[in-house]
């Protein structure tokens, strides 16, 4: 395993669905309801294996991401990319879309 895999299969497929709705972490944590200092430090955790969230919080990304639980647990790669592919949702893309958004206005505001 090199530095930039993530410790876990659970970390792991977190990792590559967040990148595929190219979120950054901190925006991920935002958009799952989460409070918005250090969030992207709490989603880097997660991804890198260091902690596990509670079982709320991954059905929280789970359905931020628009994916089934189950998805984040699939150790063979095939497997997984048949199963996003398969529960591929623009939901994540507007979401994404209205963060970014509300920060811009938010910076113009200042």
């Amino acid at each position: 395993m090199t530095t930039d895999q993530p410790g876990t299969i659970y970390g792991r497929r977190l990792r590559e669905a967040r990148e595929s709705y190219k979120y950054s972490q901190t925006n991920l944590g935002i958009a799952a309801g989460f409070d918005e200092t250090g969030t992207g430090s709490l989603i880097s955790r997660y991804e890198n294996g260091h902690h596990l969230p509670s079982l709320n919080r991954q059905k929280l990304l789970a359905k931020t991401l628009e994916l089934p639980l189950t998805y984040f647990y699939i150790e063979d790669d095939t497997e997984a990319e048949l199963v996003a592919s398969a529960a591929r949702s623009e939901k994540p893309v507007q979401k994404l879309i209205a963060i970014k958004n509300k920060r811009e206005r938010m910076k113009k505001s200042k």
